[in-house]
C-alpha cells in the first residue's frame, strides 16, 4: 500500500505535533507502508521520514525542482521524483497513492488537503483520506466545513469524504477499514 503524507515544512512547531509525525513514520515502518510525501528534509515531513526510515520503512520523496535547488530535498531520500512545478508534483503524488493523510501544517499542507478532498468530491481520487487532529488542530478547519454545509456550499454527505482521527496509531487502521464513500460522487457534485 502507498499512501501520500501531507506536512508542515516548518520546524518551530509545538512537540506534540513532531511527535504524530515519528509516530506515523514508526507505525508505516512496522505496518509495511510505502509512504509518498513532498520530499522536504526538515519540518514534520523530516520528522516523518527519518523516523519511517530508521525503521526499516521505504519512502518516495516527490519535489519540484526549484526546491531542490535551493536546497530544500531531504537528502536521506534515495527514491527522488523532481517535477518541474507544484502542480505536477501533486498530480504525481496523487497518482501514485493509495490513500492521502494530513498531519499538521501550513498553507502548502491546506492546499494540498483541499486539493485532494475536491478531487473526491468529483470522483476523481476515490480513496480515503484522513485528518489527523492532533491536540486539535484541524477543528476550526471542521467547523468550517461545517459552516460550509450549513450554508449549502457543500451537502451534508460529502462530510464523509474523509476520516479525522487523533493519533498517527489510528492512521493505518482507518485506511484498511474504509469501505469506499459514494458510488458515483459526479450524481452529488453539484449543489
Amino acid at each position: 500500500m502507498k499512501v501520500c503524507v501531507f506536512a508542515a515544512s516548518s520546524s518551530g512547531i509545538d512537540d506534540a505535533y513532531k511527535k504524530a509525525a515519528e509516530e506515523l513514520g514508526d507505525a508505516f515502518a512496522r505496518d509495511g507502508v510505502h509512504a509518498i510525501f513532498g520530499g522536504g528534509g526538515i519540518g514534520l515531513m523530516g520528522i516523518f521520514a527519518d523516523a519511517l526510515m530508521a525503521r526499516g520503512g521505504s519512502v518516495t520523496g516527490v519535489i519540484p525542482g526549484f526546491m531542490m535547488s535551493e536546497g530544500w530535498g531531504h537528502d536521506g531520500v534515495k527514491d527522488m521524483i523532481v517535477t518541474t512545478d507544484m502542480s505536477e508534483r501533486k498530480k504525481t503524488i496523487f497518482a501514485m497513492s493509495d490513500a492521502a493523510v494530513a498531519l499538521p501544517g501550513g498553507v502548502g499542507t491546506l492546499e494540498e488537503l483541499t486539493e485532494v478532498i475536491t478531487l473526491k468530491q468529483l470522483g476523481q481520487f476515490n480513496k480515503p483520506i484522513i485528518i489527523i487532529n492532533v491536540n486539535g488542530f484541524y477543528d476550526h478547519l471542521i467547523e468550517f466545513f461545517d459552516h460550509m454545509v450549513r450554508g449549502h456550499f457543500m451537502r451534508l454527505e460529502h462530510k464523509d469524504i474523509w476520516q479525522i482521527v487523533t493519533s498517527a496509531d489510528e492512521v493505518v487502521p482507518a485506511i484498511l477499514n474504509y469501505t469506499g464513500w459514494h458510488a458515483d460522487p459526479k450524481v452529488i457534485a453539484r449543489i
